[in-house]
């Protein structure tokens, strides 16, 4: 059962997002919130997955994420927005969210990208991946710090940046999902970063890949 959240200002949009949860075996909606403060005094560390609009009254989706991220670091977050402009791509990956997706995604794909973010991965809509990582190339300088990766952590990032999930990458490399995962983990703590759409714009930014 994946349980999730929504903060969504617009109404109609809301109760609409709340129903597609509760409508769908295998998904729960815990709760919705109109404003990212709501959200905040409102979420219960119970959720899996917050849906977290961009332009909320007061404090914005993206001024938002640090905050949540602070009380519950372990929450997936996925902007669901209708901005599709550089910066606020930019602002959201780099503040720390899990996934970015448009307010036209098809409802079956809101529900596969939650799944997607469950088991690992980084969901956006077609066409947003690819302008990250076009962005990321051309906007921020590579600096090719040291961060003291190992051969086989370097392989690994590299195909997180390419798009492999974690089993694909296992036997890519002929490794278990467990070594896969423990080399991911040690590449969030070296790269001081929480999530894999982090890691791949910490890649792209370092001049790692």
């Amino acid at each position: 059962m994946i349980k999730v959240s929504i903060i969504e200002d617009h109404h109609d949009f809301r109760q609409g997002l709340a129903y597609l949860v509760k409508a769908s075996e295998g998904f729960e909606c815990v709760d919705t919130f109109v404003s990212a403060e709501d959200g905040i005094d409102g979420l219960t560390g119970d959720e899996d997955v917050l849906l977290l609009d961009i332009n909320l009254p007061n404090l914005s989706g993206i001024e938002a994420i640090p905050l949540i991220r602070e009380k519950f670091p372990k929450l997936k977050i996925i902007m669901l927005t209708v901005f599709d402009d550089d910066m606020n791509i930019m602002n959201a990956i780099l503040a720390g969210a899990d996934g970015y997706l448009l307010k036209k995604t098809a409802p079956p794909q809101i529900l596969n990208s939650l799944k997607t973010c469950m088991a690992g991965g980084s969901p956006m809509t077609p066409g947003i991946a690819k302008k990250v990582l076009n962005l990321f190339k051309k906007h921020i300088p590579v600096k090719n710090d040291d961060f003291s990766l190992t051969q086989r952590e370097t392989e690994v990032l590299n195909l997180l940046v390419d798009g492999w999930e974690n089993q694909a990458i296992a036997d890519k490399l002929f490794i278990s999902v467990q070594t896969v995962r423990n080399h991911i983990r040690h590449i969030y703590d070296k790269l001081q970063v929480h999530s894999k759409s982090q890691a791949v714009v910490m890649a792209i930014r370092k001049g790692l890949v």
